[in-house]
């Protein structure tokens, strides 16, 4: 059994930069993944700009550079992180999914199956960074696993001459809206509310998209539920009342939010608290209460409803569990920084 002082559940940007710190301090560690590094980033639509300025988001005092200089693209983020490995030769297990982590004696063991091979480890701390956004938000309605339906936006071609209901009032839905259209789609917004939220929506997107609904171009259906989902129609329902009516769909995007996988936490014995089944963990440390296992990165704050961690303020994870790893005082805590850069 191969044995580790560390064991890194995780390779999206905060593990990364766990695992760069963990190498500069001289600590032995294993990381691993069950998909590739940055998957969740992966899944972002193509040429996707993040909220965050570049310095925001950059790892490991490492720059990171736009050729533009403005936000950065998903691909150019998806480089920078395999140029932070590759600068650094991280030790990253990707497609090395953890089934269990089982407490024994005074460390863990680790155990994974890769391309249907089972493998353990030993390992005497283990950090948890599995994320918050493991697999998209149903919303419970007839028809929703219907092949013309999907939580994600992939290539807008897809969509060109279509009529397209995009489901959902925030970045993603406004986003998918905005792109679709611009690719020749036919483009219908349905939101619960009758309004949005210009705190929920990036500042770019918001004018754009009331702009067009004005005009007549996107038909936006605000207020509104949907109902069920048929092959070519679905139906919706006025949140404020009234009677149901359909609308002609050749394809549906629901861009209604994702759900962490706290599994693993349970099943390591890991304290789940509140609605969103955040751990229970000491902000000084990062530890939980189970000796010995902590928790970084958005993870920390399970399944968000408005998102209040991410990448950008949880750099100080990093700080505080290497405090904790290594025997050192902690970290002063951050300037308060409740949102992206606006």
């Amino acid at each position: 059994m191969i044995e580790t002082d560390v064991a890194i559940i995780g390779a999206g940007p905060i593990g990364l930069e766990l695992a760069v710190a963990c190498k500069r301090a001289g600590l032995d560690y294993l990381q691993f993944d069950k998909r590739q590094i940055g998957q969740t980033i992966f899944w972002f639509p193509p040429q996707t700009r993040f909220f965050s300025s570049p310095e925001r988001i950059a790892l490991a005092g490492v720059p990171l550079q736009t050729a533009d200089q403005s936000k950065a693209t998903r691909e150019e983020y998806l480089a920078y992180l395999r140029a932070l490995v590759l600068q650094f030769d991280l030790d990253v297990r990707t497609y090395e999914r953890v089934l269990a982590i089982e407490r024994d004696g005074a460390g863990f063991t680790i155990r994974t199956q890769r391309a249907g091979a089972d493998h353990a480890y030993r390992a005497r701390r283990v950090v948890l960074s599995t994320g918050g956004t493991a697999r998209p938000r149903p919303i419970g309605v007839p028809g929703e696993d219907l092949p013309h339906v999907s939580h994600y936006l992939h290539d807008v071609h897809t969509y060109f001459r279509q009529r397209l209901l995009v489901v959902g009032g925030k970045n993603s839905a406004i986003e998918a809206a905005l792109r679709a259209w611009h690719a020749g789609a036919e483009v219908m917004l349905s939101y619960r509310r009758e309004t949005f939220d210009p705190g929920a929506i990036k500042y770019w997107l918001l004018p754009e998209i009331q702009s067009l609904i004005q005009a007549g171009h996107v038909r936006g259906l605000l207020g509104t539920n949907v109902q069920a989902i048929g092959p070519e129609r679905v139906t919706l329902a006025p949140t404020g009342g009234g009677e149901p009516f359909d609308v002609p769909a050749d394809f549906v995007l629901l861009m209604t939010g994702y759900v962490a996988d706290m599994a693993l936490f349970r099943s390591a014995g890991v304290e789940l608290v509140g609605p969103q089944q955040h751990p229970r963990v000491d902000l000084h440390t990062m530890a939980t209460n189970v000796e010995n296992l902590y928790a970084i990165g958005t993870a920390v704050a399970g399944t968000q409803q408005d998102y209040g961690v991410f990448i950008e303020n949880c750099h100080v994870h990093v700080d505080r569990v290497m405090a904790s790893l290594t025997g050192q005082a902690p970290p002063p805590p951050p300037p308060p920084n409740a949102r992206p850069e606006e």
